[in-house]
This record gives structure tokens, C-alpha cells and sequence, in this order.
């Protein structure tokens, strides 16, 4: 090995170590470097050293801007001791691309938020604002084409990992005008493209993304339709992202989706009709899809002795890679800590953490938006479809009579 061949070895490990962060910042020092950082070796390299860095990542929303935190993802939480252990979240970026101000709203309707291979994506009200994808460690952002929707908009965010394409699917309001639509995020010509689902429903939960299918409930009581056999009201709507076709596993009740270990799983209250009752108990079933084509499910629940607090001020936000299912608090405020909960519910044991840090940045009531399995140290081929600057924004009325046009096609 020569001596240049060991400086450049040295210089890929040193590099492979830093965050996004300065990685994205290297790659536009000169073409040489942005060669180096784009060549396979280091690619290998970086995703290998990032591999072991799950995080959970916070978006905290105030006044429409956005900031992004993480902090350390625990796996095997419950071999400590403690009853309540505590973690640090680290500041990343403040968000607020030309100021454009993106308010949380946990109905359905009127906001979407989704988190997909390290990117972010967040669409507000319809009235307010456009689709925007961002890489929460750095800040880079790209505001997506203003997509018209009628009375509701619902959208998703995934990532199919065979062709590595982002992708965003719209669904219209099934009893008015428009279109289904889904966009590529990084093609060459980034529009909106009219897909069919052949059975109307209201989206009824947020989505998830597992191995390049997106999941989420559907609810056809006030649709029809449309030939399908329905046997039941709700039904779990799975879309292809490499095919763009949809298929619907039927459910026999509302429930919330999960990613449980590379499978879908379905959560919910079994005493969901009570929600208000004075017992404080509450049981929570799991029930994880073994078998797609026979409908095969394994089935766990764990009782909760202060169940009031848990489904009014916690909520469900993802599974470990060791298959703790991890729930967070909805707000943050000064006055009082704020946790996040490891379940497993294999062993039936809950660990709380309690996340430090947020009080240096807000002073007032904010919400949270957590997600679990984030990796700082991405493949920085991500970075590049990202971009500081957007296309310029339009009045919505404008495209508003551009999708009159495109409707009555």
C-alpha cells in the first residue's frame, strides 16, 4: 500500500465519522471532494458507520416554523435499573423556508406529516401552503409543485428502495371532484401523475412505509363501492410504490398502523367506545400480519393502570429494530417534563425516558411529531435532490383554474 492510497483510506474513515451535516457541506468544497464523497467506497463506509446510530427524531412546531431535534435511541431500555431514565436531545435546524409557515394540525384533512429514509416531508392547509421534503439534519429542503385538492387532502410519504425513488401520493375526497395523484420526488420532470383506485374510502390514519408498500386505513362507510366485495367498514389500503397499484386487506375495526419488525401490524384500544370512562385501565392490543394471503395474525396486549393519560396526551410512533413499540407525548411545555415510552409487548414491560432539552429553544406550548429509527449519517446521494432555493410561489387561484382544465379533460 502506498503512502497515498493510506492518506486516502485515513481521509474516507475520518470523513465517514461526521455528521450530515459537515458531510454535506464537504461535498461542495471542489468537484474532487464531491467525486470522493459520491465514490461506492465511501458510500459502503458511511452507511456501515451510521448503521449502529438509530435516533428518534423530534419535529416541533411553533407559530408554523418547525425545529428538528433527536436524541438516542434506546434498544433493550428495560436492563436499567431505573424506573424513568433520561436522555439529551441535540438541536439540529430551525425550518422556514422563506418563511413560509407550515401549522400542525393533528386532523387528517388538513395536515400530513411523514418521515421516509431520513427525509421529512410536510404539507399544511391546502389554503396555506405547498408540499415541502427536507433533510431534518441539514435543513436543505425542496417545496414540491402546489397539487389542487378538494375539501380534504390526504397524503403520504414513502420510499421505494429497488429503483431508491421517493414518492408522495395524494388521494382526492371521494364524493367530490379531482383525481388520485402521486409524484416522484427526484425525476426529471417532478408533476404530479393521475393514478386510479378502484375503491373509494376516506383515509382514516397516518401512513407507513414497509419495504416499498405504503399502508394506511381506510374507511368505506360513506363511499361506494365501487364492485368491491366489502364485508367490512374498515379496510387497510396498500399501495405499491414501485407498481402503483392498490390492493385492501378488510379489518374489523379502527386501528392505528405500525411497522413491527419488517411486518404491518395493527394497534389499537380494546375499549375504544369507553375513552372517557373514570377507570383509569386501558388494554392495548397488537396484532402483527404473519401471513398476508391467509391472513395469519400473532396477537399481544399489555394493560395500562393510567390508560387516560396515555390516549389523551401520548401518542403511538413507531417500532425499534429490537421491537419496542415506542410512544411519545403530542405536546411539549415548560412547565412539565417530557417522556417517551418504550413497550415491548413480547415481555410486556414499559420503560419511560424522559427527553431533555427542548426548554432551551421553546418557552411556550408546542407540538411534537416523533419518529423512531432515524439515521443521522445518510447516503449523501439524498442530499443532492435537495435544494436551498424553490420555485417561486403562485397564487392558488391560478392553478386552481389550471386543474379545472386538467378535470375536464
Amino acid at each position: 500500500m502506498n503512502s497515498y492510497s493510506l492518506t486516502n483510506d485515513l481521509i474516507l474513515e475520518i470523513l465517514s465519522r461526521l455528521p450530515a451535516e459537515s458531510v454535506a457541506r464537504f461535498h461542495c468544497v471542489s468537484k474532487r471532494w464531491a467525486s470522493t464523497l459520491d465514490s461506492p467506497n465511501f458510500k459502503e463506509l458511511f452507511l456501515t458507520k451510521s448503521s449502529a446510530k438509530s435516533l428518534l427524531l423530534f419535529a416541533i412546531e411553533e407559530e408554523g416554523i418547525w425545529s428538528f431535534f433527536s436524541s438516542p435511541q434506546l434498544e433493550n431500555p428495560y436492563e436499567k435499573s431505573s424506573s424513568t431514565l433520561v436522555a439529551a436531545a441535540a438541536f439540529h435546524v430551525k425550518f422556514s423556508p422563506d418563511n413560509l409557515r407550515i401549522n400542525h394540525y393533528y386532523d387528517l384533512r388538513y395536515f400530513s406529516i411523514g418521515y421516509a429514509s431520513g427525509l421529512i416531508y410536510i404539507y399544511g392547509n391546502r389554503h396555506q401552503a405547498r408540499p415541502v421534503i427536507c433533510n431534518p439534519n441539514t435543513g436543505r429542503y425542496a417545496i414540491l409543485p402546489y397539487r389542487y385538492t378538494y375539501r380534504k387532502a390526504y397524503s403520504f410519504f414513502g420510499f421505494e428502495p429497488i429503483d431508491k425513488q421517493y414518492k408522495v401520493l395524494s388521494m382526492a375526497y371521494p364524493c367530490g371532484p379531482g383525481h388520485d395523484k402521486v409524484l416522484t420526488f427526484g425525476a426529471g420532470d417532478m408533476t404530479w401523475r393521475r393514478i386510479k383506485c378502484s375503491l373509494r374510502h376516506d383515509a382514516y390514519s397516518e401512513g407507513v412505509c414497509i419495504n416499498g408498500v405504503l399502508y394506511y386505513l381506510g374507511d368505506t362507510s360513506d363511499c361506494y363501492t365501487d364492485g368491491h366485495d366489502v364485508t367490512s367498514r374498515y379496510v387497510i389500503v396498500c399501495f405499491d410504490l414501485r407498481s402503483e397499484k392498490f390492493t385492501f386487506i378488510g379489518v374489523e375495526r379502527s386501528c392505528g398502523l405500525i411497522n413491527y419488525k419488517g411486518k404491518l401490524a395493527v394497534i389499537f384500544w380494546e375499549d375504544d367506545d369507553d375513552f372517557y370512562s373514570e377507570d383509569g385501565d386501558a388494554e392495548l392490543r397488537v396484532w402483527v400480519l404473519e401471513d398476508v394471503e391467509k391472513h395469519e395474525w400473532s396477537k399481544y396486549a399489555y394493560t395500562w393502570t393510567n390508560g387516560k393519560f396515555f390516549r389523551r396526551q401520548v401518542s403511538m410512533v413507531g417500532v425499534t429494530t429490537s421491537g419496542d413499540i415506542v410512544f411519545s407525548m403530542r405536546k411539549y411545555t415548560s412547565e412539565e417534563p417530557f417522556y417517551v415510552f418504550y413497550l415491548n409487548p413480547e415481555r410486556k414491560t414499559l420503560q419511560r425516558v424522559e427527553i431533555q432539552g427542548f426548554g432551551e429553544v421553546f418557552k411556550e406550548t408546542c407540538s411534537v411529531c416523533t419518529f423512531v429509527n432515524h439515521v443521522q449519517n445518510r447516503n449523501v446521494n439524498h442530499l443532492k435532490l435537495l435544494k436551498s432555493d424553490h420555485p417561486p410561489l403562485v397564487e392558488p387561484e391560478y392553478y386552481e383554474s389550471l386543474q379545472s382544465e386538467s378535470d375536464s379533460e
